[in-house]
């Protein structure tokens, strides 16, 4: 398969333009608040649509502030360190999931106890929308042509423009299927079948860390990093502790009720 050579950029204004990437990023948010909202009233919580509208603002900025922070520190440090500059240039790409997570669970903290709020009501609320920016996130890698996985043979592979002459795997779309639809069909169903708090949470851990670790077999390891400790690539060294902490914390959240 051919790839179908997508124009990065949707829209042009004069010297402005709009890129696809950009827009997963709002449809994401815009998704999570009618997903957190409509979690807010089933649970009965406190808050208001503004309130909402301020954890979405903080979340965002978390997310976008640590995916950028956790690429240079986990990623490419030493690039980084010699054009110190390049830190603030967000449009030559260069985003961790890793770091967005931290970054989005920071500013969660942050607004969570500024306003004496509980964590884990409103953080299950919270995780069970991010699946949703996962999916659209991952659409955006491949409508980018970045990301892509190894060489393949098969009847599926795509010819990506920077990925040389040779078929490769599409992971950006195994990954926007499971850490988008079926991740969040599976924490929809905890959500509404398991009433204990944190569950949630810790099953999106888990869960993510599971389908990156599979996924990252067929995905082409960055190049400035190669392969690590037993042929394992840096997404699925960071990816690994994170199955192993969730699907314990699962256990233990279940366990304690």
């Amino acid at each position: 398969m051919v790839f179908p050579n997508i124009d990065p950029v949707f829209l042009r204004l004069g010297p402005l333009e709009f890129r696809w990437y950009g827009l997963m990023y709002i449809c994401g948010f815009v998704s999570a608040y009618f997903i957190i909202l409509s979690g807010v009233k089933r649970k009965g919580l406190p808050l208001n649509k503004d309130q909402i509208a301020d954890i979405i603002f903080t979340v965002a900025l978390g997310v976008i502030l640590g995916g950028r922070f956790g690429y240079i520190l986990f990623y490419n440090l030493s690039y980084y360190l010699s054009h110190p500059l390049k830190l603030f240039a967000v449009w030559e790409g260069g985003m961790s999931f890793h770091g967005g997570l931290i970054g989005a669970t920071l500013a969660s903290l942050y607004y969570i106890r500024r306003h004496k709020l509980a964590f884990y009501p409103l953080a299950d609320i919270g995780f069970l929308a991010g699946p949703v920016g996962l999916g659209f996130g991952r659409i955006g890698n491949f409508i980018n042509g970045e990301l892509y996985g190894r060489v393949t043979d098969v009847p599926w592979g795509v010819v990506f423009p920077s990925g040389g002459p040779l078929p490769r795997h599409p992971s950006q779309l195994y990954e926007a299927f499971l850490e988008g639809p079926v991740m969040f069909t599976v924490l929809y169903l905890v959500s509404r079948k398991v009433n204990k708090d944190g569950v949630v949470v810790w099953s999106f851990i888990a869960l993510y860390g599971l389908f990156r670790f599979l996924v990252e077999f067929v995905r082409e390891p960055d190049e400035q990093i190669g392969f690590l400790f037993g042929g394992l690539s840096m997404g699925q060294m960071l990816s690994l502790p994170m199955f192993l902490l969730g699907a314990a914390m699962v256990i233990r959240r279940y366990r304690r009720g």
